[in-house]
């Protein structure tokens, strides 16, 4: 686990200041924001490429009919208003945080052997819906306890003080180094979520609908 940087809080009133001009400054806050996840669908593959482009997904020895990605998005954006005291060497600074996360885009693919309109596109379809309903309300799942993990650390109603210039590098650098790898393990345990909906079970439902038609063309 790497090493949570703390800046060191230091008085500031021992430095000239009869009242302690901080207060004018905005108290720091973490705004959390959600992205809408974007679909799109790629009917090009086949099945074939399905299989070979889910190949860490699927099942043993199952073919890949229809497959769900999306691309997994976590940005911080800073701003970081400060006041230096007359001396020029300490400075009370307000973090204003802003982190976006999300998947997005989100892509569906069914394989071109199943045409839209068709009885196995639709079950096929309905299928990969799940998948990014998954995505969804995991997305949502998760929104709240990362504002308030984010706002325990930098929004505690203080502001922070510290040497000249050091407070927005020092918060940068936590935020690259520790809480963008915590939110993108947070995202990913979406994946435990979605392996549940490849039961084998699921497998042989959809393959055995529509008549058969899915698994003649499989033949």
């Amino acid at each position: 686990m790497r090493a949570l940087y703390l800046l060191p809080l230091l008085a500031l009133s021992g430095h000239g200041w009869a009242a302690d001009p901080c207060d004018e400054l905005l108290k720091p806050s973490v705004t959390v924001k959600r992205l809408e996840e974007r679909i799109s669908y790629n009917p090009t593959y086949g099945y074939r490429s399905l299989t070979n482009l889910g190949a860490s997904l699927a099942r043993p020895g199952k073919q890949v009919l229809g497959l769900t990605r999306g691309n997994a998005t976590v940005s911080f954006t800073t701003k970081t208003p400060s006041i230096i005291d007359p001396s020029g060497r300490w400075e009370c600074a307000s973090p204003q945080i802003t982190m976006t996360f999300g998947f997005t885009p989100v892509t569906v693919y069914v394989a071109k052997e199943f045409p839209q309109g068709s009885c196995a596109y639709k079950e096929i379809h309905e299928h990969e819906m799940r998948h990014f309903k998954t995505y969804q309300d995991h997305m949502a799942s998760i929104e709240k306890a990362l504002n308030d993990t984010l706002s325990s650390r930098f929004a505690t109603g203080k502001v922070w003080r510290g040497p000249v210039g050091q407070t927005a590098v020092q918060i940068q650098k936590e935020l690259d180094e520790r809480w963008l790898p915590y939110v993108q393990r947070e995202i990913q345990k979406v994946e435990a979520a979605q392996a549940l909906i490849d039961t084998p079970e699921e497998y042989e439902r959809v393959a055995n609908s529509c008549d058969g038609e899915i698994r003649k063309r499989l033949r």
